[in-house]
Order: structure tokens, then C-alpha cells, then sequence
């Protein structure tokens, strides 16, 4: 069994930490303390949803959880494609540096492994049949 943790974008956090302090400021500006402590309670809630998502490769089976929110396991054997994406959509992915995986059902979930590479290599072991669309020539 092998985990991977969830790649934090810089970038990703830089915006959420600049909407977060401005809308923070205007509620201390306006006194409004039970705004600004939901505003802390929420950034509290998505820091830990960034630390706590993470992807198992257990035998032939994909498993992805993020905080208690979300925990989906994927058979590797219906893996069809792997592609490199950073579309801004709802994920459990805490980084825009993300992997689209495709199944033959027409499931499919977007996610970001630190070690993107490693992660594909050790799917492609289960499932060589996986095909792989990389943006970028061969960064390994």
C-alpha cells in the first residue's frame, strides 16, 4: 500500500489567504465578530481539507479521501486515461497541478499528487493498458 499526499499549490493558497485577510478586514472594519469568526472557522475547515486529502494505491484499487468529507475508492483495472489538467473545478485536489482520471464507466475524479510521476507509474504497473496524456515531454 502506497500513499500520496496532495500537493498544495502556492498559488492556490496565496488566493485563498488574500480573500481571506480582505474579507476579514472588512468584518473587523464593520465590527461584525461573528462574520469574522465563521470567516476563521472556514479557513480553519479548508486547511485542514488541504492536509487531510490524500490517494492510496492498495492492491488494484484507487482510493482518494479528502478530510471527512469525501472517500471513493476507483478498481485501477477501469483506469482508461490519465491526463494532466488544471481546470479550476471543485476537487478534492488542494493544488491547480492536477490529474484527470477517466474510467470506462464515464466516471472520473481530478486530483493532485505531490509525486504526480511516481503516481502514474505505479498505476501503469496495475493497469498498463492506462493511456497517458502528459502536457509537458517527459519530466520524470
Amino acid at each position: 500500500m502506497k500513499v500520496y499526499k496532495s500537493k498544495i499549490g502556492v498559488g492556490l493558497v496565496l488566493f485563498m489567504v488574500f480573500v481571506f485577510t480582505i474579507s476579514s478586514y472588512i468584518l473587523v472594519i464593520e465590527k461584525s465578530w461573528s462574520g469574522l469568526v465563521f470567516m476563521v472557522l472556514t479557513a480553519v475547515f479548508i486547511a485542514y481539507l488541504f492536509h487531510q486529502t490524500f490517494y492510496t494505491i492498495d492492491g488494484n484499487v484507487l482510493k482518494v479521501k479528502s478530510g471527512f468529507l469525501l472517500n471513493h475508492s476507483y478498481e485501477i483495472s477501469r483506469i482508461t486515461e490519465i491526463r494532466e489538467t488544471n481546470i479550476p473545478i471543485s476537487a478534492p485536489a488542494a493544488s491547480l497541478d492536477r490529474l484527470e482520471i477517466n474510467l470506462n464507466n464515464g466516471q472520473g475524479v481530478i486530483i493532485s499528487p505531490k509525486q504526480k510521476y511516481e503516481f502514474i507509474d505505479e498505476l501503469k504497473k496495475r493497469n498498463p493498458k492506462i493511456k497517458i496524456e502528459l502536457r509537458t515531454k517527459n519530466k520524470r
